[in-house]
């Protein structure tokens, strides 16, 4: 039995033994822990550097054009062929298209039409423009401006054939066909355009939102040797080189477009610029329309209704701010007159009436920061002073009761390592920045460090960050 004990085996425990590297690696883990728990948990300041600059407005509109502009009806029915070039100016008197009762003027042009050599270097030229600006402009989410594109050309070729047929009328007359070809001439001067859309007679007065959605915007193109009846559109005719574009605007827009009453516009299809005369209208919904008017560049744009323009304005600057950084807060507003200099400092404050332990009215120097200035009084700040107190007028004895107050929009600023409300007078703004003036005697300047979230902080609260 004793043996037996003898060979039982007890695991011996090894004692703790501390050291110093062991302590200070667990004071090290402990601190790490803290910080990053206190990092997590406390509110963190984040600076901004004040800089000069500009905002970048979308100036970019969607217009719907307006002209003078009247659809010529048919007289009789046939197979209409036309003959002046669209986008031309015709005079008054000038043959325009033909109509043919029998169809056969047609197969005569045909006939007498020269296979692909029929069209000059200089109709090539125009073919190959009207292609170029369509592929340039082309937008897949518009598929349906393609079909319009391929009616355009298809009238285009027919058109610019027709017209190279014109030095033989006089055989068309003599080939059998007299009578039956009816030479329709053009009853005033203007530019020609072989569509219709129904907004030939629009007014400024008659807009509506609807009327930008290209969803339901319907365009028809008049095609030559088409079977017409009489009272059926053939062509417009726009008579005025005076035109005008519409947009739609806000409120705050229309202002400043009626405050500069002329607008430099540049136009996107081929960024040429010209000056448009302002006026605006409100329709019953309350929607509001700038209109644009020009004396030029009509016959540019006589087969477009709708034109991408970009307002040329000119730019708001000064200090660069995010609309994070932007607060309100409230003063006292009390009169010049009863802001002094004294006390220890050439600080600026105000003498408050105050009254000693036996009931002796005397006054007391109170400093208050300055933070704007009208004609004849300051906004003050209103930590140290409380609504109903009595400001004494420096040697005199007018007295001020403090009660009127008023709010000033500004920033936190925080190169004293405090945060310091500057106001600030806001120029333009957009959805996150504000251009606010630059070189006020109570604002920012330019490198000034200002809290980039204002919600974060309070007024003087210091900043460690």
């Amino acid at each position: 039995m004793n043996n037996q004990n003898s060979n039982k085996v007890t695991k011996y425990r090894k004692p703790l033994n501390l050291n110093i590297g062991m302590i200070i690696f667990a004071v090290i883990f402990i601190y790490i822990i803290i910080c990053t728990f206190m990092y997590f948990t406390s509110k963190h300041v984040v600076a901004y550097e004040v800089k000069a600059g500009a905002l970048s407005i979308n100036n970019i509109y969607k217009a719907v054009a307006l002209r003078d502009e009247t659809v010529v009806m048919a007289d009789d029915a046939g197979y209409v062929n036309y003959f002046a070039r669209e986008g031309a100016r015709v005079a008054a008197g000038d043959l325009v298209y033909a109509v043919d009762e029998s169809g056969k003027l047609s197969d005569y042009i045909n006939a007498n039409s020269s296979g692909e050599n029929s069209l000059s270097k200089a109709d090539l030229s125009e073919l190959k423009t009207e292609i170029v600006g369509f592929s340039s402009t082309f937008d897949p989410k518009s598929f349906a401006a393609a079909y319009d594109f391929k009616y355009s050309m298809q009238g285009t070729v027919l058109k610019l054939a027709n017209y190279n047929i014109l030095e033989s009328i006089d055989a068309i007359q003599t080939s059998g066909l007299e009578g039956l070809v009816k030479q329709c001439i053009s009853p005033a001067a203007g530019i020609v355009v072989y569509s219709t859309d129904g907004y030939e007679a629009l007014t400024l007065e008659q807009m509506t939102e609807a009327l930008y959605s290209q969803e339901n915007y319907e365009k028809k193109q008049l095609i030559g040797n088409e079977l017409i009846a009489a009272g059926d559109p053939v062509y417009k005719l726009s008579t005025s080189e005076d035109w005008s574009l519409v947009i739609q605007v806000d409120k705050d827009r229309e202002a400043e477009l009626l405050e500069a009453e002329y607008v430099k516009v540049k136009f996107l299809k081929n960024q040429e610029t010209s000056w448009g005369k302002v006026d605006s209208y409100t329709n019953e919904d309350g929607d509001i329309f700038v209109k644009l008017a020009f004396t030029n560049s009509m016959i540019t744009f006589c087969t477009d209704r709708f034109v991408d323009i970009e307002l040329i304005l000119e730019d708001e600057s000064g200090l660069k701010v995010p609309n994070s950084a932007i607060v309100e807060k409230e003063f006292f507003i009390v009169p010049k007159s009863f802001v002094t200099k004294g006390g220890n400092s050439s600080s600026y404050g105000v003498l408050r009436e105050a009254y000693t332990e036996d009931g002796t009215a005397t006054t007391e120097f109170v400093e208050t920061t300055i933070y704007n200035e009208e004609d004849e009084e300051y906004y003050v700040d209103d930590s140290t002073l409380r609504i109903g107190d009595y400001l004494i007028i420096p040697e005199g004895t007018e007295k001020y009761a403090v009660s009127k107050r008023g709010s000033l929009i500004g920033v936190y600023n925080i190169n004293k390592g405090y945060a310091d409300f500057k106001q600030v007078n806001i120029l333009y703004s957009n959805d996150e920045y504000s251009v606010v003036q630059s070189n006020t005697a109570y604002g920012l300047n330019v490198y000034d460090y200002i809290v980039l979230d204002a919600a974060t902080v309070s007024e003087d609260e210091l900043i460690y960050e």
